[in-house]
């Protein structure tokens, strides 16, 4: 079977396996595990941050980061189709008590004016905003990238607003490395940043949320509220720092997904808008998404149907250049039975 749901699928490395075996332990909560900390220290340093803390997940770590930048009623500016808004289950409103201002196409649309917007001057009658979350790379815009141009005029928009500025930067990476930059050039614009190292950099569990230091001592306490102090976690620290050496590599997935899209493009019935497959994603318009994915699966090819006519499918190392040859030639049978 040909996995293309998600890069959250990637199995961890026997360098990874190797390194979690023979980790040095602590207990974390207590500040004691070695490992966690040497990956928190990398991590930080990394994309240019005072501290940072281990999570167990994205989601947690970027629920811990409005926690963290939040009080009980305030407001906090997303994008409509964002993740955060998405796919966490309502946890702002869950665990921070605080009201998520769903703004239309502020990722990908004039995200200055958008924010300008959507923020609200003080007023009895309003809730204070208080943060803007970002996402970067953009999942449901197809794995597109906010450049660090528009990141930095959101930052400066969003200190002289006073309000703080959170990247979702599950992907940032990949962002990186298909700029060829320096993830500092993103991770310079926000207050507080959280990547993912179980996606495209192939650990097999856990996310690094970054900031000051007076950010990472209170988001602390909220990890353990959340349940989140994971005790001798430098076992799958281990395989953090593993991961963290292996950034590089995710050009391969961005030079598959381009491949596959480009062969998607010339099959009949399927449309694919090639100016936004600029990761690892490519999302594709089928008249039956549902059916069109069942088909795939029929022929040893799992992707995830986003929508009643969309199709996502996601690159990463567990997917080779012969593997999306395949898939293309699978789709092009499947298009061509169901004229």
């Amino acid at each position: 079977m040909i996995d293309l749901r998600s890069d959250t699928i990637t199995k961890p490395t026997q360098e990874m396996r190797e390194a979690m075996a023979n980790a040095i332990v602590g207990d974390d909560v207590f500040g004691e595990d070695p490992t966690v900390n040497k990956l928190e220290e990398t991590a930080a340093e990394l994309v240019g941050k005072e501290s940072a803390l281990f999570v167990a997940s994205g989601t947690m770590g970027n629920q811990v980061a409005v926690l963290t930048h939040t009080e009980r009623g305030n407001e906090v500016i997303v994008d409509t189709a964002a993740h955060i808004a998405k796919y966490e289950v309502g946890a702002p409103a869950m665990f921070a008590g605080v009201q998520l201002r769903l703004v239309d196409n502020l990722l990908l649309g004039n995200t200055i004016d958008k924010i300008k917007n959507a923020y609200r001057e003080e007023n009895i009658h309003f809730p204070v905003t208080r943060l803007v979350c970002l996402e970067n790379t953009f999942n449901s815009g197809g794995g597109t990238i906010m450049p660090p141009e528009k990141m930095r005029e959101a930052y400066q928009l969003a200190r002289n607003l006073n309000l703080k500025l959170h990247l979702d930067g599950a992907r940032i990476f990949n962002a990186a490395v298909a700029c060829q930059c320096d993830v500092k050039e993103f991770t310079k614009c926000c207050d507080s940043v959280m990547f993912c190292l179980s996606k495209g950099l192939g650990a097999p569990v856990g996310s690094i949320l970054a900031g000051d230091q007076e950010f990472i001592k209170k988001a602390r306490k909220y990890r353990k509220a959340m349940g989140g102090g994971m005790r001798q976690a430098g076992i799958l620290a281990a395989a953090g720092l593993v991961a963290l050496k292996s950034i590089d590599r995710l050009a391969e997935d961005h030079s598959n997904a381009r491949f596959l899209a480009e062969g998607l493009s010339q099959i009949k019935g399927i449309k694919v808008d090639l100016e936004r497959v600029q990761t690892n994603m490519v999302y594709v318009e089928v008249d039956n998404a549902a059916a069109f994915v069942s088909e795939l699966e029929k022929n040893g090819v799992k992707a995830i149907a986003v929508s009643s006519n969309a199709v996502r499918f996601v690159t990463s190392r567990e997917v080779t250049r012969e593997d999306i040859e395949k898939v293309i030639q699978i789709a092009s049978r499947i298009a061509v039975t169901n004229k």
